[in-house]
C-alpha cells in the first residue's frame, strides 16, 4: 500500500467546509467520490486542517493509500475532469507510508482579503470593507500577537481543541491599491481564529479599540471579549508547509 498527498485549490462558496457533515456538502465529501470514481474503489482523504462554510484553500493537502495510482498526469487530467469546476487538483505526490497530511504539517498560512472598492468579480473572494482604517496601527496590534502563545479569545467556543497554545511565526497587513491582505503564519490555528483576529484588527483599524486593549484581549481568554469575526468569504487558506523527508 502506497500513500498519496494530494495538493488542492478550492473556491469554498457552495461547500458548508472541508469536513465531511451530515446533509450537507463539503470538499472532503466532494473529493472521496470523484477519487472513488475515477479509482474504482473506496478512497478515504485525510486534510491538513479544516476550513469553515464559505472559506477557500490556494493550497490544501490532504493524503489518501492505494496499492499504485500509476501515472500522475494521467490521474490528474482524469479527476480534475470528473471534479466540479470550484475544485482542483494541482499536484500529487507519493510520500512515507507514515506521512500524515495534518500532523506532519510543520506551519500553515492564511491570507484575509479587504476589498476597498467595490468590483463585481471579486464577489464572494473579498470582505468589502469601505471603513476609513489606520493600517499601520493594525500592524502595530498584529505585531502583539508574537508575544503570546495562547489564543482563547480568538476561538469558537464549542471546540473540540485540547488546548489553545498556537505558536504565531508572522502576522502582518499588506496594503495594495484597492485591497488590504492580512497574512499569518502559525503551526496550528483553532477554529474561527483567523476571522476572530481580523474583526478585532479591524476595529483598532477604526480607532474603537486602543493597542492596550487589544493587548488586553489577548490577556483575558474568553472569546467574549474580542470583536466580532469577519465574514468567512475573504479568507483562503495559502500555504501548507512540511519537512522534506516525508516526500519519496
Amino acid at each position: 500500500m502506497k500513500r498519496y498527498f494530494l495538493e488542492v485549490a478550492y473556491k469554498g462558496t457552495n461547500y458548508h467546509g472541508w469536513q465531511i457533515q451530515e446533509n450537507a456538502g463539503s470538499v472532503q465529501d466532494t473529493l472521496q467520490r470523484a477519487l472513488s470514481k475515477i479509482l474504482r474503489r473506496p478512497i478515504q482523504v485525510m486534510g491538513s486542517g479544516r476550513t469553515d462554510t464559505g472559506v477557500h484553500a490556494l493550497q490544501q493537502f490532504a493524503h489518501f493509500d492505494i496499492d499504485e495510482l500509476g501515472a500522475s498526469s494521467d490521474f490528474l487530467k482524469r479527476v480534475n475532469a470528473v471534479l466540479p469546476s470550484d475544485i482542483g487538483i494541482l499536484d500529487v505526490r507519493e510520500v512515507a507510508p507514515d506521512a500524515h497530511a495534518r500532523f506532519d504539517a510543520t506551519w500553515r498560512s492564511y491570507r484575509y482579503v479587504i476589498g476597498l472598492r467595490k468590483d463585481p468579480f471579486e464577489d464572494g473572494l473579498v470582505w468589502r470593507c469601505f471603513y476609513e482604517l489606520d493600517v499601520p496601527q493594525m500592524n502595530e496590534a498584529a505585531n502583539l500577537l508574537l508575544r503570546f502563545d495562547d489564543f482563547e479569545s480568538f476561538s469558537r467556543v464549542k471546540t473540540e481543541a485540547t488546548h489553545f497554545r498556537c505558536k504565531i511565526k508572522s502576522a502582518k497587513w499588506e496594503q495594495k491599491p484597492n485591497h488590504l491582505i492580512f497574512h499569518i503564519t502559525a503551526n496550528r490555528f483553532l477554529r474561527g481564529m483567523v476571522r476572530a483576529i481580523v474583526g478585532t484588527l479591524v476595529l483598532v483599524g477604526r480607532g474603537r479599540m486602543t493597542l492596550e486593549e487589544f493587548e488586553g484581549i489577548i490577556k483575558a481568554k474568553r472569546r467574549v471579549e474580542a470583536g466580532s469575526s469577519a465574514p468567512p468569504q475573504g479568507l483562503f487558506l495559502s500555504e501548507v508547509l512540511y519537512p522534506v523527508h516525508i516526500f519519496v
